[in-house]
């Protein structure tokens, strides 16, 4: 029992994740992981500081 209450779990932790990428894909955010996601001049290419 516990085993499917831990897998419910974990489903859902996934699924509200796949959601919010999909929304945020949706919503022209280019790069979901950066903290300036729509106003990134740099297109997200990676780290700008050097």
């Amino acid at each position: 029992m516990n085993d499917i209450i831990v897998a419910g779990v974990i489903i859902a932790i996934l699924l509200l994740a796949v959601r919010y990428l999909h929304k945020a894909k949706k919503n022209g955010v280019k790069c979901v992981g950066c903290p300036a996601a729509k106003s990134c001049a740099a297109g997200c290419k990676g780290n700008s500081k050097k």
